[in-house]
């Protein structure tokens, strides 16, 4: 998505390089989606429910 709309900004983060964010985001799996730190999907969805979510987040 992020390579599509410049309105997105997308990170990738290696948890174990980063283990306050780990801590910060309760990673417990990989990968870990977090959006406007309020919405967060865990595992890989499939594409569509992904987007669903995703965009389901107001602000």
């Amino acid at each position: 998505m992020a390579l599509i709309s410049p309105h997105i900004t997308a990170s990738a983060v290696a948890a174990v390089e980063y283990p306050d964010l780990v801590r910060q985001y309760r990673v417990t799996g990989v990968p870990k989606t977090v959006v406007n730190d309020r919405v967060e999907i865990l595992g890989a969805v499939p594409e569509a429910s992904f987007v669903s979510q995703v965009l389901a987040v107001d602000g």
